[in-house]
């Protein structure tokens, strides 16, 4: 019988707590290849290529060009070792396991010569009791891991079906067949490394009568007044007996519940409803706090807490509404009752040997994406499920988690095997990651639907009509069935949607419904401007190529290879079919030619940041039509070529400063249509802000043609026209290559926003020698540097040669001719260092007319 008994006294919640007891086995690992009988030494965490590296025994894998020369690596097989003693205080209780959070990938695991698990699925942490089996001393784990490739070539020899997925780096594609990151087996930004290894850590824990498996709480209600939850708890008991569960606010933000049961042996479900009265609402990053509630939830044995977790909420409403509407079918997110637009990037996983993401990275890149304004990150479906901390760090930081399956541009295998391994995994990771407020909604995989309609895979790979029948009931089976149950089952309410995105980009009709993945820039060789007329309900993908600044190239290329058709440097270009020469062509279109490979490597950052400020600004224009923009891509797996607005090193390219910018929440944009130039302001926030709109038409050396100043108010949620003036009349016979319009939204404190509208292509801008003046201070501990110029510098890019690890709060900025500039920098060099070394580029000052 179960029955609810109101408020606990402090008495029970202060009571010793007897839960499992745990540790991590992370010491004492050595691993070998199993055609040698030669043990190293090993860490766990982490990969067969990471290990071979801690020994010299390979060199650098993302330096020069020594990708090729590893890929043996992934055709061995490995094995990993080490030997525990189990203290007494766990030996002693009921149970005893060794709990695996992730083996990379085909993993046999032996306890003192007993085969325990077979592991098949990098994706799914395996739990595994050993009472029996383990002894008090002396006790030998041991992990045999498959090749990846050895592995899985007998399925692809059995049914001889060459999949379409044209990013595995190999003749023969067997990614697909295995349960594993994707973007291992190659990528457009990445290289091959198929690891091997124990990825995740792996734990010994015990525990009495019973084990707390899972603690789902979730929102039945939220007002203003009140919110409804409940927690339930999954339960794995030993003991049938008497228990309490009680659900309690570490900070006493509400008033404790428990519920006593009876419990037969097996797995056990309750579920304890409690209130929340006058909740504090989780906002998205810029709207409001995210605040999270401490949840604790016990479970006694007579007056013993013998096992308690504790989870964090967010207590808030997320719809996505995806449905017809007047402009054609709308795809936006409504966070407690109010449309959002949804500003961020798309995520890949920070490196290819994902043992070696730090705590600390995660922190960087969050801290990053918190002061660049986004409110939302969509983890791409072809890398991994991420570590907890990486949905900690979204709950605590506001910004919304667009979750794909892994699941990334080809078709897939549906046979009962396969089918069982995805369901297997999707209701882990489903159930693990329900519980954060961050957690928007699920996609099931990355392009295939539009993919089968565009791609042209049944001619490209000579499929017969019955092939090409049972692939695409495949695709129905695994997307339109399997994963939408999943979510049904394991977290009901939330959205899930088959694929991203909804639309192609070939057609005028396709940016009329749903999120859209245009690659008409870049892919089809289109020009920036064509952001401008593009623009579709929500831009889920989009991007463009540059590459990493010279700090970065030096870490693996030597000064031999400091040309992009040197073998090193094409080496780190991925993007076969476009990659150089695409940055290439855009550039001279736009730009004049650099004089060096340095000037080269900043062009292209300049190229970068530019045509995507055209289409980033673009989409907020044209809210609510267009409620989103994710670019493509935010991160990178190893230093090289990429779309990346941050580069492997951490190292902010011109774009993370300009997508700062074309996120603040209140913006000012230029753009000309119709044949006028217009101002709109684009307002995010909940209020309206009164403020003065200054536009000044001034020269190169900053003489002023025309001014102009108005009241404006900045409606909440909306972007509008705050002005208009047609071109000719504003230019009144002004060269268009000498002058510029600038302006800025004031109100009595600061400037909200400011921007630059050049007339015409930056290669046709007369620009002069600006001489900058720069001036370095130190004050409270903080560095600055002050610049002046009374000539336009354009795109100023402030660098310390000898500090790869410098931060300037702003960069790549165009200085104005007669205005000056602060900005700060992060640095271990101290002051006289930094006016040593510190330099200015400018567009100017790398290319040759």
């Amino acid at each position: 019988m179960r029955r609810i008994i109101g408020i606990l006294g402090l008495a029970i919640l202060s009571m010793p707590v007897l839960a499992q007891q745990q540790q991590e086995l992370n010491s004492g690992w050595e691993f070998r290849r199993t055609d040698e009988n030669i043990w190293r030494r090993a860490t766990v965490p982490g990969t067969v290529h990471t290990d071979l590296l801690a020994h010299r025994l390979i060199p650098d894998p993302f330096a020069g060009a020594n990708e090729k020369g590893l890929q043996w690596i992934d055709k061995k097989d490995w094995e990993y070792r080490t030997t525990f003693d189990i203290p007494a205080s766990m030996f002693s209780q009921d149970a005893i396991a060794l709990d695996f959070t992730g083996l990379d990938t085909y993993a046999d695991v032996y306890l003192n010569d007993s085969l325990i698990l077979q592991a098949r699925n990098m994706f799914v942490g395996k739990q595994v009791t050993i009472k029996g089996i383990a002894r008090e001393r002396g006790n030998a784990l041991r992990i045999l891991f498959h090749s990846p490739i050895a592995y899985d070539m007998p399925k692809f020899l059995n049914d001889r079906l060459v999949y379409p997925a044209g990013n595995d780096a190999s003749d023969i594609p067997l990614s697909i067949h295995a349960r594993k990151a994707p973007y291992h087996y190659g990528w457009d930004w990445g290289p091959r490394y198929v690891t091997s290894g124990i990825w995740r850590p792996v734990f010994l824990r015990s525990w009495n009568k019973l084990q707390l498996k899972d603690a789902w709480v979730r929102q039945q209600q939220l007002t203003d007044a009140a919110a409804t939850l409940d927690a339930t708890i999954t339960l794995d008991v030993l003991q049938a007996g008497n228990y309490t569960a009680v659900v309690h606010s570490g900070n006493k933000a509400f008033s404790a519940q428990k519920l006593q049961t009876s419990l037969q042996a097996g797995t056990q479900t309750v579920t304890v409803p409690f209130s929340i009265r006058q909740p504090k609402r989780w906002w998205p990053n810029g709207l409001g706090e995210a605040y999270l509630y401490p949840v604790t939830v016990s479970i006694l044995h007579g007056k013993d807490t013998i096992q308690q977790t504790t989870r964090r909420i967010g207590l808030r409403t997320v719809e996505v509404v995806n449905a017809p509407d007047k402009d054609g079918t709308s795809f936006f997110v409504k966070v407690n009752g109010k449309p959002v637009f949804m500003k961020g990037a798309n995520y890949i996983p920070s490196d290819n040997f994902l043992p070696r993401v730090t705590d600390e990275r995660y922190r960087k890149m969050f801290h990053d994406m918190e002061i660049s304004h986004f409110n939302m990150v969509r983890i791409w479906g072809g890398g991994i499920y991420e570590n907890d901390i990486f949905y900690d760090l979204a709950d605590e930081k506001g910004i919304l988690v667009w979750q794909d399956f892994m699941f990334a541009c080809t078709l897939y295998p549906s046979d009962p095997a396969f089918l069982s391994q995805v369901k297997e995994e999707t209701a882990y990771n489903i159930r693990r990651l329900r519980n954060h407020p961050s957690l928007a909604l699920w996609c099931g995989n990355n392009e295939v639907a539009v993919a089968i309609r565009n791609w042209g895979w049944k001619d490209g790979y000579a499929y017969s009509d019955p092939q090409w029948a049972t692939l695409l009931k495949g695709y129905e089976t695994l997307f339109q069935e399997l994963l939408r149950d999943e979510v049904k089952a394991h977290d009901p309410g939330r959205f899930y949607f088959p694929s991203s995105p909804i639309s192609n980009w070939g057609r005028a009709e396709d940016f009329r419904h749903g999120d859209n993945h245009y690659w008409g820039v870049w892919h089809g060789m289109e020009w920036f401007e064509a952001f401008t007329s593009h623009v579709p309900r929500f831009m889920s993908e989009f991007g463009f190529q540059s590459f990493p600044d010279l700090h970065t190239v030096r870490r693996f290329a030597d000064s031999t290879q400091w040309d992009i058709h040197s073998f090193v440097m094409q080496s780190h270009q991925k993007s076969f079919t476009r990659g150089n020469a695409a940055i290439q062509t855009y550039m001279d279109h736009y730009y004049h030619r650099p004089k060096d490979f340095a000037g080269f490597l900043y062009m292209s950052q300049v190229l970068q940041a530019e045509g995507m400020k055209i289409g980033l600004e673009a989409h907020r224009r044209n809210m609510p039509f267009c409620m989103g923009t994710l670019y493509w891509q935010l991160n990178d797996t190893w230093p090289g070529a990429s779309w990346s607005s941050i580069d492997y090193f951490g190292r902010w390219k011109a774009l993370q400063y300009f997508a700062q910018k074309a996120f603040t929440p209140l913006l000012v944009s230029l753009t000309a249509e119709e044949g006028q130039v217009r101002a709109y302001i684009v307002n995010d926030l909940w209020k309206d802000e009164k403020a003065k709109l200054e536009l000044t038409l001034m020269d190169m050396e900053g003489k002023v043609v025309r001014s102009f100043s108005e009241p404006v108010t900045a409606k909440a949620n909306t972007s509008e026209i705050a002005w208009r003036i047609d071109k000719a009349a504003l230019l009144q016979g002004a060269d268009p290559r000498k002058v510029i319009l600038y302006a800025k939204v004031v109100n009595e404190r600061q400037t909200l926003s400011e921007n630059v509208y050049y007339f015409v292509a930056p290669r046709e801008l007369q620009l002069p020698e600006p001489g900058i003046q720069l001036e370095v201070t130190e004050s409270g501990g903080k560095k600055r540097v002050t610049l002046r110029s009374q000539k336009l510098a354009k795109n100023v890019w402030l660098l310390l040669d000898k500090d790869d690890q410098s931060h300037f709060s702003d960069n790549y900025f165009d200085l104005l001719p007669g205005m000056s500039r602060t900005v700060e920098v992060e640095t271990s060099l101290g002051l006289e260092a930094v006016r040593s070394q510190l330099q200015a580029w400018h567009v100017g000052s790398v290319t040759k007319p």
